[in-house]
């Protein structure tokens, strides 16, 4: 249960739960940050917890170069592919969020789609923040997209039930100590498959500290994938750009 993400990443059963993603919210998130931030041709764009690549492949098709770190081997060789197949050189790495190192310095640093509060511990998952004021250039930008929680908390969806591609998903979700905890269980072909996903719940004070905490300045807050204003209770994400 502890490190969930290794198994549940790296089975085929992840990409049928979620390849169905729209990457229409890719796509806004991707314009809002070339909206913010003025990225020159080239910029060096470091996607942390890259995943099958969704945003690696939207900013490398937009001049970028991007280097894509995950710990999940599965979906890096899919994201690979994908790159491959249209033709986009992005580098690929191997590794765990919280102790890789890359020598060259990047002008931004991405942290999407809630690919953060995976570990036990504070200490753990705020090496995440660590990581990418280290790896970032002088004045470089750190993007971090994560759920609200304040509005999860009053808005969980407890139980679904979908049929997907000829399998059936069940989700069951429950907060507790501070995490939130889901159930999925995949039924196909007569089979049924059982994983666990476990993120800790942190506040919107409680982040911005600890990004300002490792030397970032908070530079804009948003609330959504359009670049509505962040609400702490109305607002489903919690988008930061934090200047190094």
């Amino acid at each position: 249960m502890a490190e969930w993400y290794k198994e549940w990443f790296n089975t085929p059963e992840y990409m049928d739960v979620y390849r169905h993603r729209d990457d229409e919210d890719a796509l806004k998130l991707a314009d809002l940050i070339f909206k913010i931030i003025e990225l020159k041709p080239r910029s060096r764009v470091l996607d942390m917890a890259c995943g099958f690549g969704r945003h690696s492949i939207i900013f490398a098709q937009r001049g970028m170069e991007v280097t894509a770190v995950d710990l999940s081997e599965n979906l890096l060789a899919i994201a690979n592919t994908s790159a491959k197949k249209l033709n986009l050189n992005i580098t690929f790495v191997n590794a765990d969020l919280r102790h890789f190192y890359i020598e060259k310095k990047f002008d931004v640093a991405l942290n999407l789609f809630t690919s953060f509060g995976y570990f036990e511990t504070d200490e753990e998952n705020f090496k995440v923040f660590k990581q990418a004021h280290l790896h970032l250039k002088e004045n470089g930008i750190f993007v971090f997209d994560f759920f609200n929680t304040k509005f999860l908390e009053n808005n969980l969806p407890e139980n679904s039930c979908e049929n997907l591609n000829g399998f059936k998903l069940i989700q069951e979700r429950r907060i507790i100590d501070k995490r939130i905890e889901k159930k999925i269980v995949i039924r196909k072909d007569g089979h049924e498959k059982e994983y666990m996903e476990s993120v800790k719940l942190y506040s919107y004070a409680e982040l911005i500290e600890m990004i300002t905490k490792v030397g970032f300045k908070i530079i804009h807050t948003f609330g959504g994938f359009a670049g509505n204003n962040f609400n702490v209770d109305t607002s489903s994400r919690l988008i930061i750009f934090a200047k190094r």
